[in-house]
């Protein structure tokens, strides 16, 4: 079959766009399409290295997941992750290339559609339908010249749009004839119909808006998709800091929410454990005691050190050690364990140095390459399988990384992280620690936690990847929509 393009924009962020795709995936998956999502642009600190040593956001590696695919760089050509209020690093086909703030991206952009069309058109000859997603809203006009997240890319190639907006939120109605109606005459023919998300409640209650929304926009509802109590797919970029089982689990583990901190979605397995009551921690609230406390990974360094110096994380940190509580490092957050983070290049912000937590005795220099690869490896505890994944810009050394907490199967590098001469601290540079449930239960055992029981993390995560794909056969008419794209009837 000649390769289809199917598009879904969104009223707004987290709309629902990410899990649309996601389920759409699956679902054309299992009828043995092959399918491959696809992001044009996407801004987000979540990230995940692919299998051809690049990095993109983590929402196009769960989708390809969904489509029985590895991730590539070419399913999200354009990576922007903000180091500022006002700028971001810019990674284009998994490398990062630039530093931009957001006028001289602007300007960038020109460049970048290139990339995301060199990369579409790898995708189409070698996958039957790409499900693409967009970013944000279409209807941004400050950012409408030279889009190329939404409607910019939808133009140039040609390919039909499907709207999403969340009732959840409530407005749905003005959401959806809004945005429609702040398109072009073009881009409004291009919108072939609407999908409603998260209801909750009476379908027949909404009939009469469903009828109003038709008739004012001669657009189709395609789908009017159930909230989906208790849904897990991993975020693109949105923390969800609560607990699943807070008022059921004594051990205690915290993560503080920093300015810019990445790949959060390390903790998913910890939220979702049975035995756990995991919190992350915002600005100026205060900070409980804890079984286990975890520095989580940062974009900016130097900078998110000094915010947990200037939000007291210091003191109660020595606090909890002396009470005896165990405390970990995770990428950013393990280079923060060291005595000084040196920044010579000017890397992520003024070129200078600064006093890290000084727990153990490393230094660490980020450098302008980065460090991008999945790595398998057992933990010192046990031998415990380790897999996951590193992307960090800085290189750390000194004697503390003579006793590491991961052997690594790594022919250059054997060894990962490091462990205190006390084992009440532990360092790592693996991001995805805790999806191994073996690697899970040795580390909550070392924190305290006696039979932990972890879950099975990837199993979890294809049951709510199906879950979500009979959610969506059972609401949208998927056979129809593959119809329609097949005889190029959306085109």
């Amino acid at each position: 079959m000649t390769s289809r393009t199917l598009m879904i924009q969104g009223t707004t962020s987290d709309a629902g766009k990410s899990t649309l795709v996601t389920g759409l995936c699956r679902a054309l998956q299992n009828r043995g399409v092959r399918v491959a999502p696809f992001k044009p642009q996407n801004m987000a600190l979540n990230s995940a290295v692919t299998s051809n040593g690049g990095e993109i956001g983590r929402a196009q590696a769960v989708q390809a997941r969904a489509c029985g695919l590895k991730p590539h760089t070419d399913m999200n050509p354009v990576l922007l992750k903000p180091n500022t209020d006002t700028g971001a690093q810019v990674i284009i086909h998994g490398k990062a290339l630039h530093d931009m703030d957001a006028a001289a991206f602007h300007n960038y952009k020109t460049i970048a559609m290139n990339a995301v069309l060199e990369s579409y058109e790898r995708l189409k000859k070698q996958y039957d339908v790409i499900i693409v997603e967009g970013a944000g809203s279409p209807a941004e006009i400050n950012l409408r010249d030279r889009d190329i997240a939404n409607m910019g890319f939808a133009e140039s190639v040609n390919c039909p749009v499907l709207i999403i907006a969340d009732i959840d939120r409530g407005g749905v109605f003005a959401h959806l004839v809004g945005t429609l109606d702040l398109l072009s005459p073009s881009e409004q023919n291009r919108v072939k119909g609407f999908i409603i998300n998260r209801f909750r409640g009476d379908i027949s209650l909404l009939t009469s808006g469903l009828d109003w929304l038709e008739q004012r926009t001669n657009k189709p509802v395609l789908g009017v998709l159930p909230f989906l109590h208790g849904l897990h797919i991993e975020a693109e970029d949105a923390i969800n800091s609560h607990s699943v089982n807070s008022e059921n689990a004594s051990f205690k583990v915290i993560a503080p929410i920093l300015p810019r901190i990445s790949n959060h979605t390390d903790f998913d397995p910890l939220r979702l454990h049975p035995h756990v009551d995991f919190e992350f921690i915002a600005h100026n609230s205060a900070i409980p005691p804890a079984d286990l406390v975890i520095l989580p990974g940062s974009k900016s360094v130097r900078a998110d050190l000094q915010y947990l110096k200037n939000n007291k994380w210091t003191e109660y940190l020595h606090k909890h050690l002396r009470y005896g509580g165990k405390l970990m490092g995770i990428c950013g957050g393990f280079q923060m364990l060291g005595k000084q983070i040196h920044d010579p290049n000017a890397i992520e912000g003024a070129a200078g140095s600064c006093e890290a937590f000084g727990l153990m005795d490393f230094n660490t220099t980020l450098k302008k390459q980065k460090q991008l690869q999945n790595k398998t490896g057992s933990l010192w505890l046990n031998n415990s399988l380790v897999s996951g994944y590193e992307i960090h810009a800085g290189i750390s050394t000194g004697p503390a990384l003579e006793h590491p907490a991961i052997l690594t199967e790594n022919a250059t590098q054997n060894s990962d992280g490091a462990v205190s001469a006390d084992q009440q601290i532990m360092g790592t540079y693996f991001h995805g620690l805790f999806n191994e449930q073996s690697a899970c239960n040795s580390i909550l055992n070392w924190a305290g936690l006696e039979q932990p029981e972890s879950p099975d993390f990837f199993a979890m995560q294809e049951t709510e990847i199906n879950r979500l794909a009979k959610c969506i056969e059972a609401n949208m008419d998927v056979d129809h929509l593959l119809t329609q794209l097949e005889q190029g009837l959306y085109s």
